[in-house]
Order: C-alpha cells, then structure tokens, then sequence
C-alpha cells in the first residue's frame, strides 16, 4: 500500500499537517481499528474461554476496573451490562477454580470483588429503571442475572448452607425479551443476523442455526466467537487466530467491536474532509473503502449487516475525496419519514438520519441529475430532523451516550444541507444550548468535561455559519484547553453492548475542532492529540 498524501491545509495550524498524516497512516498501518477494552466483552472472554492466552490477565483487568461502588460502568443504568458481565464471570472463575496464571488475582480477591459486585448489581437492579438502549442489552441483563443465580446457588449448596455477606439471589428480572428470542432460535425460524453479535447470550439453541465466521469472527465479536467456539467440535482454525490475535493486540482484555475498518475510515475521513483538511489517503484505501459499499451499502465490521450509517458515512467521505459513489444503496431503508439504520430497528436514530441527510444533500448539490433524484428527499429528511430537536435545543441519539455527538452531527447537517427555511430557527436552538451547557471550566460533557464531547460543543459553535454570534468567540476559546487531551484518558461514549471509545474516530473529531478554531481566528494553544505512548489499545 502506497503511503498516504496529506497537503498543507490552508487556515490551519501548522501542526495539523503532520497529526493528520499521522492519523490517516495509522488508518491504514492498522486496518482493524482502535478501540477501547470493555469489561462487558472481557468479562465473556473470562467466562467462556479460561482456555485462551491472556486469561489472567483479564481477571486483573476486571478487578482493576471495578468502581468504589462495586460496580463497573459510567452512572445509571449503563452499569447494568458490564456490572453483570464482570459479576457472572467472577463467580464463573470461582466454581471453577481455575488456574490463570502468575497474572490473576487470588481467590480471596476474586472473592471480595464478586460480593461487592453481587450487592451493586442487586442495589441496581432493585432501583428498577428502563435499560439502556445498548445493543442487546434486554438479553444480556436478564441472560446474566439468570446465570449469576445458578452460580450463587451452586456455590451455596458447595458451602453447605448461605453464602456470606451480600452473595444472595438477585432480584427478578423481566425475561420476555429471552424467551422470545429462545422460541425463535428454537422454531428453526431465520434469525436477523444482527443478533449473532450477541451470540454469547443466545445459549445452546443457538448452535442449531448455521452461523458461518466472517475472517474468521462471529458477529465481529470476540465473545460471540468464543461462545460459538465452545459449540464447536473442531478446531476452527480461523476462529481460533481471530481471537488469539486481538487477545495479542490488547495484552488480554478485548473490545466489543472488532474489526471495525469501514467504521473508523468512514468516520475519521468525513470529519476531517468536512471541515477543510484536505487529506489525500492512498488509492488503495479509497478503493477499499468503495469496494465495502454492496447493494444494500456497507457494515461496520464483519458479520454485521449493512446499515444506513455506516453506508452513509462511507458515501458521503468518497464523495468529499473526489470519489462519489451513487448513494442508491439508501433506498433500502427509506420508511418515508425517515430513514431506519436497518430494517426491523426498535426506535429511530438520529446521528444516522443526519449522516444520511449529508450523504444525500451532497449529492443533490453536486452531481448532475443529484437535484432531481435527492432534493425534494433533502428537504423532507430536514424537516424530520428538525422536527424531532428536543425543547431545550439538543438532540440525543441511540448510538452514543452523550447529546453533545448527536447534536453536533444534526447541526452540522441541517445547516450545510437543509433549505434555510427549515435549518434556520433548529441551528440558532442548538447553538444556544450548547452556549447554555458550558461548564465552568470552559468544557462540555455529559457526567464530566472531555475533550470528544468540547470538540462536538466547538463543532457546533464555529462550522454552523454562525462564528461571530455573541458568546461564540469567547466560548470557543474556553474550550481550546480541553482539546489537548491524550487518547487514553478518553472516557468511552459510544454504543455497542458496553460503551465503548473509538479513538481515531474521537481524534479526529478533536483535530477538527482545532482547525475550527484557528479558521475563525480563535487563539490556539499549542499541543496536539497524539496515540503515540498513550497506551491506546488496538486491533
């Protein structure tokens, strides 16, 4: 592969050239991606393949993320998943006994997390309280804490009378979601194939449905390949290298999502086109980038279906690159109101309606029959998205924890492809909210400053139209501090079964904003985001 070509960028800070080349360089050195350990997958690893290098490792990892509280997880119900997952697989261990390794802990330490998890979980769990809306979760939650009672029950009757301290039954769960799933897996009936990404909680009846590896993964997860695995006879030699090679990337724990190539590129390049950077990957990735793009679009990573946001993602970034590819395959998840990331989705998303809206916007605008085939669709999806803005002025998406992301993709969109008449009045609402929810310390964020969700605040507030409105300057330049964070410190946002941290893809969106900010003038601090000796996990 040729190396990548980055020109000069005009209105840009100097540094940007070369943290830009750097960033496009690790796009294709690394093809897989970079993403954060989860301790929900980690935790599947530790319970169903004690077999697979690393496995000490994992049992430290698990520990060493357990909160004061004894859970694991940001506040709320986003605990629920990995608090389960890590709480399941340490009584796994302990039924078990298993023998990790010089890494692990000891029994009495596994011990002690186990009980302090048991009593967070119930404490959660008995708050009552809807899911996240995390993939997948409403067969995890209640999967897990089935499983978590058979371990407690096993070990009580091992003990020979009631375990001690907070290692008691969990309170109910509502398990229909389970039982639905176990009868169609059961009938024999196709699945969705999104449900394989889940494939570690599908229990036995999964084994009976042919599900084929995809290079080599299942669902493009570690822990359903692992629990595919352990329904298998053979070797499953592919299997097998998928999982022993991530185990190798991340020294033991893993993430939820991996590979995830047209996911990060898609991304991390329509960031960086959008503002004005002009990066020049090497043709090979743009080809590879065009060639993911089927009849029905392009997946995240392998065995996943296509959907609408990564479709769009990849379509609008070659067209940014001087590649346009006819955006046809959308047409597959139009509803008519709106578009679905897939078909059968629960719910609607709002970040893939906006990706899809500056997908189609840019061809209504530049190709030569784009007007006849897209505006009148442009105009409509604008609507809907402006429809849909929340009263206090943000949006909030299923596919990240934070509004900030979510109300940066559907500024952006509605007001560099929406007609004025639509975009005008739900730009001005988000650009003061975002005025409105700045911290104290000159950041934004959900629970706490970060430097990804500044850099969505300083999107929204300079690549609007709107840079000289009063308090954007001066917000702006608050901000700046905040954008010089390193890749390891970044908390994950991001949904899949655990949440999760994308780090190129939160990169970019920090370079952006930097070059934002010097566009419009707004003093620079110097100290650019960098992966390197940071610690950043890869795949």
């Amino acid at each position: 592969m040729t190396a990548p070509a980055v020109a000069a960028p005009t209105g840009a800070e100097p540094a940007l050239t070369g943290a830009v080349r750097e960033l496009v360089t690790q796009l294709e050195r690394e093809p897989h991606g970079q993403v954060s350990n989860s301790v929900y997958e980690t935790g599947r690893l530790v319970a169903d393949a004690p077999w697979l290098a690393g496995h000490g490792e994992r049992l430290a990892y698990l520990l060493g993320e357990q909160g004061v509280d004894g859970g694991w997880g940001p506040p709320g119900g986003y605990a629920l998943v990995p608090t389960a997952s890590a709480v399941e697989a340490l009584l796994a261990v302990l039924g078990r006994a298993d023998r990790a390794g010089p890494a692990a802990p000891t029994r009495a330490a596994l011990v002690a997390a186990a009980s302090r998890g048991v009593a967070a979980l119930a404490r959660r769990l008995g708050q009552g309280g809807a899911l996240p809306d995390t993939p997948a979760a409403d067969l995890i939650v209640p999967t897990l804490a089935i499983r978590i009672d058979g371990h407690l029950a096993r070990l009580s009757d091992e003990a020979g009378g009631p375990l001690p301290g907070a290692l008691r039954p969990l309170p109910p769960v509502d398990r229909r979601r389970v039982d639905a799933v176990d009868a169609l897996l059961g009938a024999g009936r196709p699945v969705p194939s999104k449900l394989w990404h889940a494939y570690e909680v599908l229990g036995p009846a999964a084994a009976r449905h042919d599900v084929a590896p995809i290079d080599g993964a299942v669902g493009a997860s570690p822990a359903a390949t692992a629990a595919w695995l352990g329904h298998r006879s053979g070797p499953e030699r592919a299997a097998r290298a998928y999982l022993d090679a991530v185990v190798a990337r991340h020294e033991g724990p893993v993430p939820c999502c991996i590979p995830i190539t047209v996911f990060e590129r898609s991304w991390c390049l329509a960031t960086l086109t959008r503002v004005g950077l002009p990066v020049r990957p090497s043709p090979e990735l743009v080809a590879e980038l065009a060639a993911a793009l089927g009849p029905h679009g392009a997946a995240t990573g392998p065995g996943l279906p296509a959907d609408a946001d990564t479709t769009s993602a990849a379509l609008y970034a070659l067209a940014r690159l001087g590649h346009p590819v006819d955006p046809a395959s959308l047409r597959h998840y139009d509803l008519g109101s709106h578009f679905c990331t897939w078909q059968g989705e629960d719910g609607h998303s709002v970040t893939t309606n906006a990706h899809v809206l500056e997908a189609l916007g840019w061809h209504a605008r530049h190709t030569r029959d784009g007007a006849d085939r897209y505006a009148a669709r442009v105009a409509a999806l604008a609507g809907w998205l402006r429809d849909i803005q929340q009263p206090d002025g943000g949006w909030a998406d299923r596919w990240h924890a934070s509004p900030y992301y979510a109300t940066c993709c559907a500024t952006l969109a509605l007001a560099g492809y929406a007609p004025s008449e639509v975009s005008g009045a739900a730009v001005d609402r988000a650009l003061d909210w975002v005025l409105a929810t700045q911290r104290d310390d000159g950041g934004w964020g959900r629970w706490s400053t970060t430097a990804e969700e500044t850099a969505y605040a300083v999107h929204v507030l300079l690549a609007a139209g709107r840079p000289a409105r009063p308090g954007v300057p001066e917000a702006a330049r608050r901000a700046l501090a905040h954008l010089r964070a390193d890749l390891a410190g970044h908390p994950p946002l991001w949904h899949d079964k655990d949440l999760y941290a994308p780090l190129l893809i939160v990169r970019a969106a920090i370079l952006a904003a930097r070059k934002l900010a010097f566009a419009a003038g707004v003093p620079v601090a110097d100290g650019l985001p960098t992966t390197r000796g940071s610690g950043a996990t890869r795949a």
